[in-house]
């Protein structure tokens, strides 16, 4: 696919996100459509301009991390974006905020976010994967849809940004190599309840992320570039919400380390 139409593309949904608007056609729609080799030259043309703008990349996030969905998308692997500096915040005391201004149709997904320690090949092992991890936490991924309806294919989610809008950060839980083991045989069994002002909205399990956010992370070393100080968010925990303003949201986990995260929409 042509230079030109790449960066008119990026440029196009660059211009989307920053005025808020939909796209009236899906990309895998127009004329000529669009591959996953062209959306991931799209998503770098994206991250080219975003760099040019001053802003530095800080990790990457994860989507499709549930291997149900890889064959009826005709996916052999799940997808990744890049996450930036100024789209990811730590939340102080595990309360975070998170202003809807400017966004579309924003959802919240709860998930495992990962700060990597040093380059990972491709593993299955979930304790030697977990060894190339600094800490691990629970977060929360804002996204956003320029698709109208939501409804859109995977190449046209990856060259959008991978649809995220920000990642709010819990406390960074550190590994040692006295505790991967325990860590390795909790992420694909602990349980997690989101909750919307107090009142349940859904349950969730490590397991849904890869069967374990550790093995996602595995997986996506396989595909993606990964160094030492990366973060990663390694796929949503339940089905995404929709969010508006003046919702709090929780997120609680049972099964291990993680304390309650809570978030304010503004």
């Amino acid at each position: 696919m042509a230079g030109e139409y790449i960066t008119a593309l990026a440029r196009e949904i660059q211009t989307a996100f920053a005025n808020a608007h939909t796209l009236p056609t899906l990309p895998t729609s127009r004329e000529g459509g669009l591959d996953m080799e062209a959306a991931y030259s799209v998503e770098s043309e994206l991250t080219n301009l975003r760099r040019g703008s001053g802003r530095k990349t800080v990790g990457v996030k994860v989507g499709y991390a549930n291997k149900a969905m890889w064959r009826i998308l005709k996916l052999d692997t799940l997808v990744w974006a890049h996450m930036y500096d100024d789209t990811v915040q730590f939340a102080e005391n595990n309360t975070g905020r998170f202003s809807l201004t400017g966004k579309i149709a924003p959802k919240i997904e709860p998930e495992v976010v990962l700060k990597m320690k040093s380059p990972l090949a491709g593993s299955t092992d979930p304790a030697e994967i977990l060894n190339a991890v600094e800490w691990i936490a629970l977060g929360f991924e804002i996204i956003d849809c320029i698709y109208p309806n939501w409804e859109f294919q995977p190449a046209d989610f990856v060259a959008a940004y991978g649809l995220h809008a920000g990642l709010i950060v819990g406390e960074p839980q550190p590994l040692s190599a006295d505790s991967i083991a325990e860590w390795a045989e909790q992420l694909p069994k602990f349980k997690l309840r989101l909750m919307k002002n107090n009142e349940l909205v859904e349950e969730g399990s490590g397991k849904n992320s890869l069967r374990s956010p550790a093995l996602c992370l595995g997986e996506l070393a396989r595909i993606a570039p990964l160094a030492a100080g990366d973060l990663v968010s390694s796929g949503t925990l339940t089905t995404p919400q929709l969010i508006q303003s003046g919702d709090q949201w929780y997120a609680e986990v049972e099964g291990i380390g993680f304390p309650r995260l809570s978030l304010r929409v503004e």
